[in-house]
């Protein structure tokens, strides 16, 4: 069986427990993460001050070679994001193949703007939903839709990352770094 993968996007502004928690989450589970940074920089300027180095530029990652994309919320991280046709291409793209997307907190707006929502059921931060398809802002902490997952906010960051870890691998395996992290 082949290692699963995730691609994060990763802009200024995102996050950080948005960030770090679900990938915690992953790496712990096996799964291999690439943080890809928007933009020209791999340091990345995450809210509140902190600073992420990002594994490669999003110019350099080869997006069709993974399993998943993640959408880290953070206003300002959104806003870079909904302003990137390379992100919004990239959501399309997986949604398209049927391949997981997760996003927490206003990440969704960006799942909105790539035109993916139509249909389906997502939760995000309260207010984040106001232009999305009639029906599918169900609210929530954790929705998961087949392959998409989403989360409301930080709070929920571990338990995105723990839900999207058994969609990529297995319940049993979720549950065993539950225990790890002394959640379960």
């Amino acid at each position: 069986m082949n290692t699963p993968s995730v691609a994060v996007l990763l802009a200024d502004g995102a996050e950080p427990l948005e960030v770090i928690a679900p990938v915690d989450a992953w790496r712990r589970g096996g799964v291999s993460v690439t943080l890809a940074a928007l933009g020209n920089s791999r340091t990345v300027e995450l809210a509140h001050g902190m600073r992420l180095d990002a594994d490669a530029l999003l110019a350099e990652v080869d997006l069709a070679q993974f399993d998943a994309l993640f959408i880290p919320g953070g206003s300002v991280g959104v806003e870079h994001l909904l302003a990137s046709t390379a992100a919004l291409d990239a959501v399309r793209t997986f949604a398209k193949a049927d391949k997981h997307v997760f996003a927490i907190c206003a990440g969704p707006m960006v799942l909105n703007a790539a035109g993916i929502l139509e249909g389906r059921r997502v939760t995000c931060y309260p207010g984040c939903q106001e232009d999305f398809p009639a029906g599918a802002y169900q609210g929530g902490g954790v929705m998961q839709d087949a392959n998409l997952i989403t989360a409301a906010g930080p709070a929920y960051a571990l338990e995105l990352g723990l839900a999207c870890l058994a969609a990529l691998t297995s319940e049993e395996t979720a549950r065993q770094v539950a225990a790890d992290m002394l959640m379960a």
